[in-house]
């Protein structure tokens, strides 16, 4: 099986041990954030790699 290189609002709400809508709101403000420096994103999933550059979450 290949290694995810997006992340779900279920996924990060795993990790971070919090709700789902909250993952969702998380996913939505990095988009955002992300659109102004004219990267494209999926809608309700983002890029793990950038992911854990923001969130600070240690590798596995």
């Amino acid at each position: 099986m290949k290694e995810k290189i997006y992340y779900g609002a279920q996924d990060i709400s795993e990790m971070l041990g919090i709700s789902v809508s909250s993952a969702y709101t998380i996913i939505r403000d990095l988009n955002s954030e992300l659109q102004k420096k004219i990267i494209i994103q999926f809608g309700g999933k983002f890029q793990k790699y950038i992911f854990m550059k923001n969130c600070m979450v240690p590798k596995k």
